[in-house]
């Protein structure tokens, strides 16, 4: 059975360090959740406090209706998956897979049969009478995951399961664990640093920071509506840039150096003459040869990769920006080739000054819509 996770007002600190101050957060029965940020954001932490493993200094966390504070970590029917596996090597993949199994003193026809099933699951099934020393380190993997998933856990928690693999079996093993979390229908809550891999897997996402949640919501509006410019500039690569947001007969423009162009999506509130920060991903700054609209940009440096070609360029004011366009037949454009960029206003987004707010209309931020629920 999944259950729906409800933490409220979490604290955790070590000695005098708050490592997450006041967090709160409803994870949905059945999703797949995934905490992402930069080392030592509190991800982990996080889920080791759901886990049992961390102490809790403050607030609540419910599996459901039932508050699992001071519930023992073997009692709250949890799956865990580690960074570095954790199986055992003395024992062979069948009885790894079998262990939480014969623990709990499940009749050995019913162990073997849950056993044979999840070794099919993982497909590691024609490894069954191996030891885990002739296994590579994706079957390794799998075989940690079935053994996770094979006590009928309410909740599966995997803590940077992927990390030491190699990039080809990262993408091959999150296609895996994606398939087999929906096949099961178990409430997932997983831990990375790897922007490309919560996006992968993840109904929903939240970034963390400073032990502090950013931004809740699926890959699509954290990427496209961002909330701040930090989960911005974490989430894929961009351009920040400063610029000015005017209004001119009740029409919005943003100003880049001497180039303005109309922003019609601009949040009520923050209609007004300001200092904005712009966020410009690579893709969304679109380059024109010769002169023209635009703002005014020299290429400084390229790199051809196939379908797409990577430009490295400055401002008049020495700004560096980087564009990504679509390879051509034609010729690479040369380095000191001076160039004009338009912006993609259908995706750029505009913060206040210090990033602390997206004043775009469209963000679409869980973590808020939580808080005004609640208040």
């Amino acid at each position: 059975m999944s259950v729906r996770i409800n933490i409220k007002n979490a604290r955790k600190q070590f000695g005098e360090v708050v490592v997450i101050p006041d967090l709160n957060l409803n994870i949905r029965e059945g999703e797949f959740f995934t905490l992402l940020g930069p080392s030592g954001c509190g991800k982990t932490t996080l889920l080791r406090m759901i886990a049992g493993f961390n102490s809790i200094e403050g607030g609540q966390f419910y599996f459901n209706d039932t508050l699992i504070n001071h519930m023992d970590p073997g009692k709250r029917n949890i799956g865990m998956v580690f960074q570095n596996y954790a199986i055992f090597p003395n024992m062979t993949v069948r009885k790894n897979v079998a262990y939480g199994l014969t623990n709990r003193k499940i009749p050995p026809a019913e162990v073997k049969k849950l056993t044979d099933e999840f070794l099919g699951l993982v497909h590691v099934d024609q490894y069954a009478d191996r030891m885990p020393d002739r296994l590579s380190g994706g079957q390794q993997q799998r075989v940690a995951l079935a053994r996770a998933l094979v006590i009928h856990p309410d909740v599966l928690l995997m803590d940077e399961p992927l990390s030491n693999l190699d990039a080809k079996l990262r993408v091959e093993m999150r296609t895996v664990i994606k398939n087999i979390q929906k096949s099961v229908g178990i409430t997932t809550v997983y831990v990375t640093h790897d922007q490309e891999e919560a996006m992968a897997v993840s109904d929903r996402i939240a970034v963390m920071n400073g032990g502090v949640i950013q931004h809740v919501g699926t890959p699509k509006d954290i990427y496209q509506r961002p909330a701040n410019l930090f989960v911005s500039t974490f989430i894929g690569r961009s351009n920040v840039l400063k610029g000015e947001l005017m209004v001119k007969d009740e029409i919005p423009y943003i100003k880049l150096n001497s180039f303005e162009v109309p922003m019609l999506n601009i949040r009520p509130e923050y209609l007004g003459n300001q200092k904005i920060t712009i966020s410009v991903r690579p893709e969304e700054l679109l380059m024109q040869k010769g002169e023209g609209d635009g703002i005014k940009a020299t290429v400084d440096d390229s790199v051809f990769l196939g379908l797409n070609t990577h430009y490295f360029m400055h401002l008049e004011d020495g700004t560096e920006v980087e564009s990504i366009q679509e390879s051509t037949i034609d010729s690479i454009i040369p380095n000191g080739s001076v160039i004009r960029l338009m912006i993609n206003t259908q995706k750029v987004n505009l913060f206040t000054e210090d990033g602390s707010a997206n004043i775009l209309i469209g963000v679409q931020n869980d973590i808020e819509t939580q808080t005004r629920e609640e208040g």
